[in-house]
Parts: structure tokens; C-alpha cells; sequence
């Protein structure tokens, strides 16, 4: 009787340590941006391949069903992120052009806003940028249509200023695109030893000092 007594109570501590790892039930909209949250951490620690459902799921404290519910593939699950990290970063970037009609502010805007992106938020960029899913066809068509986007709205100004022809001002906007990528993926790697308005500053004032030129050449 009192083995009886002890399986017993034992049981209802064994579903309460099961239960206490799940999360409590939420609107479809918050399960969704905690399952993106989760799943960011789990590809970008591992990577598309060796990434998990079972362990997104564990790491958003969900069970795969609750999972398969809103993205019923890795794939899916994977494309929804990198959709929706690349219209923050679009948004971020017009914005920024658009903020002002100064155009070497509007420089210095959009590199400021781009280094901002990585340094609120790496493991997104690291997912755009950095993915082992990167030559993936989707995967590369969704970034040549970022980076269309970006340097065709830089190409606008620059034609505007200049009256390049629109290759060569859609080259020049391919230009400074490329240096605020590439640039602000090197300072991620400085793990902050180089403050972000020092180097963001430092980039603004390259890119500035050749495009301002521009107008003043035959």
C-alpha cells in the first residue's frame, strides 16, 4: 500500500516537471514571433542543415505538433525568417535614404542604419548573410532582390545628383551597397572592440568623399 502511495504521488510530480516545459497557450500572432525566435537561435548555432525541428521545438518550450501547426516544414519555417529579416532591413534601409534631401546626411543615414541592424540584432544577419542555404535558389533570388532594391533606390539619388546613365548610377549604387555590407560584417567580427559610430562614421566618410565627387567631374 505505501509502494502504492509513493507511484502515486511520484506521478503527478513527473507531469508537472513535463508540463512546467511547455509554454502557456498563445494568440497565433505571439506563438508565431516565439517560434521565429526560437528557430533563429537553433539555425544560426547550427545551421540550416544541422538544424532540428525537435529542437526548435524544444527551444520555443513547444511540442513539434503545436510546431508543424504554423510552419509545417524546416524550409518553410526557414524562408518565413529570412522574409521577414530582409523587410526589416529593407524597410530600415529606404528609410533611411528617404529621411532627409541631403544627400551626404542621406549617406551617412544609411550606413548608420545598416551597422544599427547588425548591432541590435547579429543573429539576424548572420542568418541573411551568413547561412549555409545562401547559394540555395531561393534563398539567393530573396537577397538579388534586397540588394535590387537597395541599390536601385541609391542608383535614383545618384542619377538625380550626377546625371550619370542609369548603369552607371546603378553601378555606383551597387558600390555602396556592397561596402556597407561588407564593411559592417567585418566590424561584427571585432566583437566590439570598434564603438559602432566610429565605424559606421569611418565608412560614411569613404563612401562620401568618392560620390560627392561625382558632379564635380566632367
Amino acid at each position: 500500500m505505501a509502494d502504492g502511495t509513493r507511484a502515486n504521488d511520484g506521478a503527478p510530480a513527473k507531469q508537472e516537471r513535463t508540463g512546467s516545459l511547455r509554454s502557456p497557450r498563445l494568440p497565433r500572432d505571439e506563438r508565431r514571433a516565439q517560434l521565429l525566435n526560437a528557430a533563429l537561435e537553433v539555425f544560426v548555432a547550427n545551421g540550416f542543415h544541422g538544424a532540428a525541428m525537435d529542437e526548435i521545438a524544444e527551444t520555443a518550450r513547444v511540442s513539434k505538433p503545436v510546431l508543424y501547426q504554423h510552419f509545417p516544414s524546416k524550409r518553410e519555417l526557414y524562408m518565413a525568417l529570412l522574409d521577414s529579416h530582409l523587410a526589416t532591413l529593407t524597410d530600415l534601409m529606404l528609410s533611411a535614404l528617404n529621411s532627409t534631401t541631403d544627400n551626404k546626411e542621406r549617406v551617412k543615414a544609411v550606413m548608420r542604419a545598416y551597422y544599427r541592424f547588425i548591432a541590435d540584432d547579429d543573429q539576424a544577419h548572420r542568418l541573411v548573410f551568413e547561412s549555409d542555404l545562401i547559394n540555395d535558389p531561393d534563398v539567393s533570388s530573396r537577397l538579388e532582390t534586397f540588394n535590387k532594391t537597395f541599390a536601385d533606390a541609391v542608383a535614383h539619388v545618384i542619377a538625380e545628383d550626377t546625371k550619370l546613365p542609369p548603369l552607371e548610377a546603378q553601378l555606383l549604387g551597387r558600390g555602396l551597397a556592397g561596402m556597407a555590407q561588407v564593411s559592417a560584417r567585418y566590424w561584427l567580427e571585432t566583437d566590439g572592440n570598434l564603438d559602432l559610430d566610429v565605424a559606421s562614421d569611418l565608412i560614411y566618410r569613404l563612401a562620401w568623399r568618392g560620390i560627392s565627387r561625382f558632379p564635380k567631374e566632367s
